[in-house]
């Protein structure tokens, strides 16, 4: 595939978070640029404001005749769109080039120096600091993000091509395409397994990852995983580590030390010692590429975060309201760790959208644990997403499981009337559904 001779590139899930990453940087770099998605999203407006046609009923008839030229078009599908999509059908069948948003990923990043993130939690946002404190620093660098960097206002990155840092999904085995130069793995715990049958599978999934770096190149994992590279954690005894961590003013602050040196007292806001270590995780790769650690590590204070990422809807003294994007089991108990140790005496309430039936299944006593660590749970039905339902698997069964005092399940219709009558002290909206697009209604009718 020459993505040279290219001229059309069409998108099958085009509001997609990796998605969108590709469609913006073939729209940036002249190519003609169009999709569908099934619903208009903030992701999609976006993409229309920067003049990329999207559609969202799947016709073959909607698709526009420059696209239906093979010769000139490429089409880029995701994983999650189903097999019998009448759009991909038509391109499959006419002798397109059609490939999954992973292969093109490899393909861009292959003639870089590839800086990969992976792990089941926390590849977002260590990515997104990456590329922060690398653009800060003046790398030449591009980066695709699995989220919305609020230092950018974009999942996509164009700062030069000598680097590209790249966020390598496990999901349907994707980070398989990509060849990096330096890798890094912020953990493995068991996801997914729709995808790898069982927690074993996923990790060979990773181990075939870490071989996947180039000759001379670099894996760096967080301490305590089973898997071989240069480690980074917490005041412990890592090749990279931040010790003397304190809080003040609700400021992480923290000394830094590799074999190169001691760096003092540097700072960090965003909550969670999670995302600590994911701060931690960037500045590693970031060295292990070549950039001193004083270019750097003044940069992790101006980092604003990611959107869903412990993003702060309302923040004030008697009332505050969090957006995140957990909807892994470890990833709530990190969320409640974080909350715990800013708002250590407030009741927290959280209000949880499961996400995929499989996913419910196979955590359900392991949801129910974590959730069961907030004063109040408020429970959503489960959001689909690409499955269909399995019998015996529903909210009402997760929420019979959970131990917290207080805990409902309330439809969508009803959660607005419901959180008017509770009025909590402390919010989270919690899940990767589509409890996204509620949180402004509900920010809204909280203030009024």
């Amino acid at each position: 595939m020459n993505l040279e001779k290219i001229q059309n590139v069409y998108f099958i899930g085009i509001g997609g978070i990796g998605m969108s990453a590709l469609a913006r940087y073939f729209n940036t770099n002249g190519k003609l640029v169009a999709g569908y998605d099934r619903t208009p999203t903030e992701i999609t407006e976006m993409l229309e404001k920067e003049g990329i046609s999207v559609h969202f009923t799947d016709e073959v008839a909607k698709i526009a005749p420059p696209f239906k030229d093979k010769e000139t078009t490429l089409v880029i599908y995701t994983p999650a769109i189903p097999k019998e999509h009448s759009e991909l059908v038509y391109f499959q069948q006419h002798g397109f080039e059609v490939v999954k948003r992973s292969e093109v990923l490899g393909l861009i990043t292959q003639n870089s120096f590839c800086l990969a993130i992976a792990g089941t939690h926390g590849k977002t946002t260590t990515t997104s600091i990456l590329a922060h404190i690398l653009v800060e620093a003046g790398a030449p660098v591009s980066a695709f993000l699995g989220g919305i960097a609020e230092n950018f206002g974009s999942n996509l990155v164009l700062k030069g091509s000598e680097y590209t840092v790249a966020e390598a999904d496990e999901f349907d085995r994707s980070f398989l395409r990509l060849s990096p130069n330096i890798a890094c793995i912020t953990s493995m715990d068991a996801d997914h397994l729709d995808i790898y049958g069982d927690e074993q599978h996923l990790i060979e999934g990773f181990h075939q990852f870490a071989a996947k770096i180039k000759p001379g190149g670099s894996l760096i994992v967080r301490n305590g995983l089973n898997i071989a590279g240069e480690t980074y954690g917490l005041e412990d005894n890592s090749d990279y580590s931040f010790q003397n961590i304190r809080i003040e003013n609700g400021v992480y602050h923290f000394d830094f030390k590799y074999s190169g040196g001691i760096y003092k007292d540097y700072t960090f806001v965003k909550p969670g010692r999670h995302n600590l270590l994911n701060a931690l995780a960037a500045v590693s790769v970031a060295i292990k590429a070549g950039f001193a650690p004083e270019a750097l590590l003044p940069h992790l204070a101006t980092f604003k975060g990611v959107k869903r990422r412990f993003s702060y809807i309302i923040k004030e003294k008697d009332f505050v309201f969090i957006d995140d994007y957990a909807h892994h089991p470890s990833e709530i108990s990190a969320l409640y760790q974080a909350v715990a140790e800013m708002y250590p005496d407030t009741p927290k309430t959280i209000i949880f959208q499961p996400h995929l039936f499989t996913r419910t299944r196979d955590f359900m006593d392991d949801f129910a644990k974590s959730l069961s660590q907030f004063d109040e749970v408020i429970l959503l039905d489960i959001y689909p997403a690409r499955e269909l339902p399995i019998e015996g698997i529903t909210s009402q069964v997760l929420l019979d499981k959970i131990t917290a005092k207080q805990k409902t399940l309330v439809s969508k219709e009803a959660l607005i009337p419901f959180l008017l009558k509770k009025r909590p002290k402390l919010l989270l909206a919690v899940g990767a559904g589509d409890i996204g697009a509620e949180v402004n209604h509900i920010k809204e009718a909280l203030i009024n």
